[in-house]
Formats: C-alpha cells, structure tokens, sequence
C-alpha cells in the first residue's frame, strides 16, 4: 500500500513538467502566432498609413491647384471684366470723337471721357506741330512743372525723342530693357503703355498712360485698347484737317465762282450789247440793200424782156447773170433779216395746231420734182401716237425745206431720203437721214454757224449762204425745241430736231 502512492508521485511530477513544457511551448507558439498576426496587422496598417499619407498629400496638392486655379479663374475673371470695360469705354470714346470735325472739339471730349472711362492713374497726350515740336493737349496726373520737365527731356534728349518718333506701340510689359528704362525715367511710372498717334503725313503725336502702384501692371488688353483708340484719334483728326481743307477749299471756290460769276455777267452783258448791235446793224443794212436789189432786178428783168430795144445774145447771158444773182442777194438778205428778227423776239410764231404727216407731205410734193430728177427714194415713218403739235407752220416748214433740199443736194442718184418721228417723252423727235457724202467730224461743231459752208466737191458747184442751218436753228429753238447732227464722211447724215408736244407760246 505505500509504495503505490511514490510511483505516482514520481509520475506526477514529471508529467506536470512535461505538460508544463508543453503549456508554455503552445504558449510561445501562440505568442509567436500572435506575433506574426500583429505583424501582419502593423505591416497592413503601416500600407494604410502609407496610403492615408498619399492621399492626404495628393487631396493636399488638389486642394492647392485648386487654390491656384481659383486664383487664376479670379484673376482671368477680372482680366475679361476688366477688358469688356475697356472695350464698352473704347467704344464709347470712339462714338465721343466720330461725331464731330472739329479738332478742337475732339480734345475737349477725348479729355472728359478718357478720365472717367480707362482707369489709368495717369495720361498725357502730345501733339506734334509742323516743326515737330510737341506740345501736351490732354494731361490727367501730371502736374503742369512735370509735363514742362517731360518736353523738356525730349527736347535735350535725342534718342529719347528718337525712340518716341519711332511710330510703334510700346508698353512695360514687351518694351526690351533699355527703351522701357528710358520711358520709366521719362514719365516716372513703372507700368505704362505708349501708342503714336498716325494719319497719312505720319506722325503727329504720342498718347501715353500708366499706372504707379505695382499691383496695376498694364496688360497686353491695356496695350491693344490704347493702340486701337491712338489709332481712332489719328483718324478723328484726320477727318478734321480733310473737312477743314475741304470747307476753305469750298469758300475759296465759292468766292471765285461769285467772281466768275460776275465777270461772266458782265461779258454776257457786253455779248448781248454786241449780239444786239449786230443784229440792228444787219436789219438796218439789209433794208438798206432791199431797195437797190429791187431796182437793180427790176431793170434787169425789164432789159432781159427786151422792152427798151433789141439786147445782144451776150449782154442777155449777162443780164440773167445779174438776175440770179440779185435772187440769191434777196434770199441772203431775207435769211438775214429772219435770223435777226428771232433773235431780238421781233419775230411773233404763230402757234397753231397742225398734223406733222400733213406738213411732211406737203414738203414731200414740192421737192418731188428735184429727187426725180436723181432718183431719190422718199421714205417716212411716223408715229401714230405723235398728236397735232402746236407749231407756227410757215416757220416748220422753213426747216422741212431746208433739212430736206440739203439732204437732196448731197445725195446722189439713186440714193435714199428717210424721215422719222417717234415720241420722246414730252418731246416729238424727228430725223431725217440721207445716204449722202457725209460731214467729217472736225466740221459738225462748226455747221450752225453763221455763213460757215462744209468744203466739199458738192458745196464747191452749188452756192450757197452759209445760213440755212442757223435760220433752223433759230426757228427749232424759237418753238422750245433743239437740233444736233450725226454724220460720217461717206456714209451719209443724219439731222436730229425735236418739237415739244405741249409748246410753249413763243
């Protein structure tokens, strides 16, 4: 009985170290289980960590091009607000100076509006004279000693003048160094724009703005606004100096035609003096010839009869002579007499309405014998709509006569008269056409003038007064009615006449 419970406490002994070393083993292991569990937990929330740093620093680097960008959409949002501005005061400027052209007039608004409209700190505005000098017309925050300080620079200064008389745009934010250093000591403004003023003689002046303070940089918007307004100006005041040319050049015309006026008054004056003592000189001298031609026809025609005794062949020959020409000496007189009359309104048309078919007919029966003799072939065509012209017809049919007997004797055998009548607004318009010799061009300007004959082979066997045409003339202007000719040497003539179809009374 007792040496049962010694074995089992040797037993029970090791087996608790036993199972002691065995707890502690699967205590180790499970630490070291935990261990590598909590190392795998620290690996993944170090990745996390790592993750969370990442993201905070790319949300840090969004939110600060965030930041930028909005920077930027502010900036570029007061840029284009402060452009349409700019565009809306330009436009406003531009309507100022188009509406007017008076130089004078085009400062006075440019220095109201430029003030309240760019937003500049300061302007100036020079002008050149025709000595190149300048001179400031429009000034907003300079004072009067620094304008004076700045002429007087350009003047010292060469290349700074040169420089300005250059004729281009510059600004601080393109100008290179040495040009923008140059117009900062100039006008003392660290942001400024300077734009030449031009017309077609060049340059005329310089427009400069600017800004002091250094958070008002001018803008490559600021440089075009002031180059388009100096470009606006130079054409106000262009349009100004051409008006100006134009208005003297207009009074200077003016006052020259009042005296050309005068004058040619007065010549016309002394022309109807001489127009009038010609015409009395010829009525006198023709009445004069009147009573002599009759006498010395009268005892030609009784000679030629042989009432006075026998008269040999010869002297005969020469009495008839002498009686044809006293004919063509009467006629010359009668035309004469005529052509003064109507000149000096002595002359009374009786104006009565006739059919203008009737009257050419009548003509047409009293030259027949003449163009039957050369074959001539008569035609006419008249308008029906053409009604009675009121007309003195013993005057028409002076001129039917005289066209037609022209017409007659310039065509040769076998030729072709034509006369046409066709309404032309309020006038009816006559032609009558030939298939004669022609008139060369040098001598149409000269056919309606007094005793001008055409030098021709026929005018050279047939005579004539030279005033036949001007008698027409006279008659066609006496009824309010004009004549003109076309014609070509050898291809015929054509005498255009009008007549008015509600006539005036003469």
């Amino acid at each position: 009985m007792n040496t049962i419970p010694k074995i089992t406490g040797e037993f029970s002994i090791d087996s608790f170290w036993v199972m002691l070393g065995i707890v502690i083993l699967t205590i180790i292991v499970a630490l070291a289980f935990l261990a590598i569990l909590k190392m795998e937990q620290v690996k993944r929330l170090k990745t996390a960590v790592d993750k969370l740093r990442h993201s905070f620093n790319s949300l840090d680097e969004q939110a600060k091009l965030i930041v930028k960008t909005d920077l930027e959409l502010n900036k570029t949002q007061e840029e284009l607000e402060k452009r349409l501005n700019s565009l809306n005061a330009l436009d406003r400027i531009s309507r100022l100076i188009s509406t007017t052209l008076d130089a004078e007039e085009i400062f006075r608004r440019l220095s109201k509006a430029i003030v309240s409209e760019l937003g500049f700190e300061k302007i100036l505005v020079l002008m050149f004279d025709k000595e190149k000098e300048a001179h400031a017309r429009i000034e907003v925050g300079f004072s009067k000693e620094t304008v004076s300080e700045i002429l007087s620079r350009l003047v010292k200064d060469h290349s700074l003048s040169t420089l300005l008389l250059e004729g281009r745009t510059i600004s601080s934010l393109n100008a290179p160094k040495q040009k923008r250093e140059k117009i900062t000591q100039l006008l003392g403004l660290g942001h400024f724009v300077l734009s030449p003023i031009l017309t077609q003689d060049g340059l005329i002046g310089i427009f400069f703005v600017g800004n002091q303070a250094e958070n008002m940089p001018v803008t490559e918007g600021d440089e075009d606004l002031i180059s388009i307004l100096s470009n606006q100006i130079g054409q106000a005041l262009e349009n100004a100096n051409l008006f100006e040319q134009v208005y003297r050049s207009r009074q200077e015309l003016e006052s020259k035609i009042q005296d050309r006026t005068r004058e040619l008054a007065l010549a016309l004056e002394k022309v109807q003096e001489i127009s009038k003592a010609k015409s009395d000189f010829v009525s006198a001298v023709s009445h004069e010839l009147r009573t002599p031609l009759t006498s010395i026809k009268g005892y030609a025609s009784i000679l030629i009869t042989g009432k006075v005794g026998d008269i040999p062949t010869a002297v005969k020959e020469r009495l008839e002579k002498i009686n044809k020409h006293s004919d063509n000496l009467v006629k010359l007189i009668n035309d004469l007499l005529d052509i003064s009359r109507i000149e000096s309104g002595r002359v009374e048309m009786k104006l009565e309405e006739h059919n203008i078919v009737t009257l050419i007919e009548s003509i047409r029966d009293l030259l027949a014998p003449q163009m039957k003799d050369k074959n001539i072939q008569f035609e006419t065509r008249v308008d029906q709509k053409i009604p009675s012209l009121l007309v003195d017809s013993t005057q028409i049919e002076r001129v039917f006569i005289n066209l037609l007997s022209n017409a007659v004797k310039f065509t040769p055998q076998n030729g072709t008269i034509k006369v046409n009548a066709q309404m032309d607004k309020d006038n009816a318009l006559f032609q009558i056409i030939d298939t004669g010799i022609g008139i060369s061009e040098n001598e149409l300007p000269k056919l309606f003038s007094e005793f001008y004959r055409v030098d021709n082979e026929v005018n050279q066997v047939v005579k004539g007064t030279g005033l036949g045409l001007v008698l027409v003339k006279k008659i066609l202007e006496a009824h309010g009615g004009r004549i003109w000719v076309t014609s070509k040497a050898g291809t015929g003539t054509t005498f255009h006449f009008t007549l008015p179809l509600k006539s005036q009374k003469a």
